[in-house]
């Protein structure tokens, strides 16, 4: 997958290339149709009947027919690549997000990643679709025409050459202030998506603490600064066409104004010596609004190039901010590798360094142990690292310095992505999704059927619980289940895990009333029975239940089993 992502790129340029140049090319075509429509007017001036129109008009319709499929074809292939090129972005910048490290606190916002990701990406295919082709015109058709001008008039094609540069220089001062004004537009779009997502979320908590009106304030305000930035845009937009419309007609009715009075003997030189005839002349006119054509449809979409290139930053800052983890990238694999026995690992971590980014080092070259299906709680005051320490176990969040081996296997680069599938994560929070049970806890894994899900479940605690059958929905964050019901669904998630011999679970029973933390206790160590486990946690009765208490802040050094 990753080798056909790193073609795509060439792939699209060349694409793109032989498309552009295909619609550029029959942008040319226009030249002999004048021509030949010049011709024509000359020779009806000169008393031609219908017979002799009958082979001009032919071929006139024939280029126009040859103009307009070499177009058709040329977008279609253009449209396709470039829809292509724009969801392979769009992969790179999700597989991007996913490789990040949950421990990295300058990771974007998920309302602002999910914006850019669905909305802002769909600016680069205008740039791609109209703003390229566009350019390419622009530097190809006006400079043929110019030649084909000047081989009858030096004086029009001076003219023309003269006006031509004016519209760049407008439109290049104007694309500044388009190119800012969109990308403080996307910022506005950004945050407000995020700080809705977040408010969203947090609903129940601001109607209880009655926060409602405040909040709808805060989002009509938001709305209102997308409002005004937008129009920003359209402003900038609309001033670039207006400047080019204003030098292309100023151009179009300087070279009209040359040829009529050149034609009614008023103003001699400029052609070379000789008098320009009636076809020659209506040549020069048909040529002249051609000129300006490319550039007047690159200054109506000069504003995709501003917005298409803010949005391609801002994929780019998707694909490159915070903490990515060890081989994040690396193909899953649904079979172990042969030698390697899915049963119980030992995890071992030795010189460990890990700091967050800007603070003193958490862990300073310390080691720890855990023989092959042992239990141990990580146990310690709040900010100790007892999450963190899990963390770079599982390979969530990448150590600044030392080695974490499970099973005797280091855990680098090119095994991470193996070696997490041979372990199970127990969250403070589970993540639920709105969708049936039987989702939340296969998670479309393969080889995951209802059945498996329905024992899963059952070994979990969750089996007595009428409202989680595995057919019943659950809305989004787990709304229908209480905090040791969602407990029990993470549990089931591992359950169906068959490969994970190491199970990693951060504070289980965290905000659980006794009596259900005695059950997921009971069910985690049942789940446990012949796996290695590592608890984080703050209960002493699970500490308990645990074969080994190790304390975070006292020297790691000393933490390996007699």
């Amino acid at each position: 997958m990753l080798r056909r992502q790193g073609r795509g790129p060439a792939t699209h340029a060349r694409t793109t290339r032989s498309a552009t140049l295909v619609m550029s090319a029959a942008a040319l075509l226009w030249i002999p149709q004048a021509a030949l429509l010049a011709h024509a007017v000359q020779r009806l001036a000169h008393g031609a009947g219908l017979q002799d129109m009958l082979a001009p008009a032919g071929a006139f319709l024939a280029l126009g027919l040859l103009r307009a499929g070499s177009e058709a074809w040329g977008a279609r292939r253009l449209f396709a690549a470039s829809r292509r090129h724009l969801a392979t972005l769009r992969a790179q910048a999700a597989q991007a997000l996913a490789a990040r490290s949950p421990l990295d606190p300058e990771r974007l916002a998920s309302g602002r990643a999910a914006s850019a990701l669905a909305e802002q990406a769909e600016a680069v295919l205008p740039w791609l679709v109209r703003y390229q082709p566009a350019r390419m015109r622009t530097m190809l058709v006006p400079p043929a025409i110019a030649l084909a001008v000047f081989y009858y008039s030096w004086t029009a094609a001076l003219i023309l050459v003269v006006a031509a540069p004016l519209i760049p220089v407008f439109m290049a001062v104007i694309g500044w202030r388009a190119k800012a004004a969109s990308e403080a537009q996307l910022q506005v779009i950004g945050g407000m998506s995020g700080f809705l997502l977040d408010r969203l979320r947090g609903l129940s908590t601001l109607r209880a603490l009655g926060a409602v009106d405040a909040t709808a304030q805060r989002v009509r305000a938001t709305a209102e600064s997308v409002r005004a930035s937008t129009m920003r845009v359209l402003r900038i937009a609309f001033l670039s066409s207006t400047a080019l419309e204003l030098f292309s007609a100023l151009g179009v009715a300087l070279v009209a104004v040359y040829v009529g009075f050149h034609l009614l003997g008023e103003i001699g030189p400029g052609s070379w010596g000789v008098r320009l005839s009636l076809a020659e002349g209506l040549f020069i006119l048909l040529l002249a609004p051609a000129f300006f054509e490319p550039l007047r449809e690159l200054a109506a979409v000069w504003h995709d190039k501003a917005s298409g290139e803010a949005a391609l930053e801002e994929l780019e800052q998707l694909r490159h901010a915070g903490l990515a983890l060890p081989g994040a990238l690396a193909p899953q694999r649904q079979q172990l590798r042969a030698g390697r026995a899915p049963g119980a690992p030992s995890v071992e971590v030795e010189g460990l360094v890990f700091r967050h980014p800007g603070e003193a080092p958490l862990f300073d070259g310390e080691d720890l142990y855990v023989g092959a299906g042992e239990h141990v709680a990580l146990v310690g005051p709040s900010g100790s690292g007892k999450t963190t320490l899990l963390s770079v176990i599982a390979g969530l969040a990448p150590a600044n310095g030392g080695a974490v081996r499970i099973g005797g296997v280091p855990q680098d680069e090119r095994a991470a992505a193996e070696l997490r599938a041979r372990m199970a994560w127990i969250g403070q929070k589970p993540h639920v999704f709105s969708g049936s049970v039987r989702g939340n806890v296969s998670l479309e894994r393969d080889g995951i059927d209802s059945e498996a899900v329905g024992v899963a479940m059952h070994r979990a605690g969750l089996g007595h619980v009428g409202h989680a059958t595995p057919g019943d929905r659950l809305g989004e964050g787990g709304l229908g289940l209480s905090g040791g019901e969602l407990v029990r669904l993470a549990l089931a998630r591992a359950v169906c895990a068959p490969h994970a011999g190491l199970l990693l679970a951060d504070e289980p029973t965290a905000h659980l009333d006794r009596d259900t933390a005695a059950g997921v206790i009971d069910a985690l160590v049942t789940l446990a029975q012949g796996r290695t486990l590592i608890v984080a946690t703050h209960d002493l009765a699970l500490a308990a239940r645990m074969q080994r208490v190790v304390r975070i802040g006292d020297p790691l050094t000393k933490r390996r089993a007699a």
